[in-house]
């Protein structure tokens, strides 16, 4: 029974992505990425040993604002839904992202996100993970 539920769940997530309405009868798949490097360039590390872990997250960030400085361990990628979204990192490496980019995101680097503009900015973000790892770690602050 729990097996079915999650082959479900997972079943009305794809469909979700899938646009049925098209010009056509025909199913239409398009690939939004597909890469071996981080948005930087960097190569993306090795998958880790252990149980798999997929995590998918929606994060909201409010308008001209700025999230603390971070990494992650693991492969992520995401995809912006709405607004606007600057990333930089330690070396001052810059992306800016409008609605609809995608990207696939640092890994063991430090960053952080800035929203400048007008309205939240919400982003999709996907990541290959194991049981157990944290998704990110963050900078300790300096007061």
């Amino acid at each position: 029974m729990k097996r079915t539920l999650i082959i479900l769940s997972l079943l009305a997530i794809l469909l979700s992505c899938i646009n049925l309405e098209s010009d056509t009868d025909e199913l239409k798949v398009e690939t939004l990425l597909q890469t071996t490097q981080s948005w930087d360039g960097s190569e993306l590390p090795s998958y880790p040993e252990g149980k798999p872990e997929i995590s998918i997250l929606k994060v909201s960030i409010p308008p001209h604002s700025e999230l603390d400085l971070h990494k992650h361990e693991v492969i992520n990628a995401g995809i912006l839904l709405a607004g606007n979204l600057t990333v930089i990192t330690e070396n001052s490496d810059t992306l800016k992202m409008e609605t609809g980019d995608v990207l696939s995101e640092v890994v063991g680097t430090w960053h952080y996100g800035v929203n400048e503009g007008e309205e939240v900015a919400e982003i999709v973000v996907f990541y290959a993970g194991t049981a157990g790892a944290p998704l990110s770690i963050h900078a300790e602050k300096s007061e």
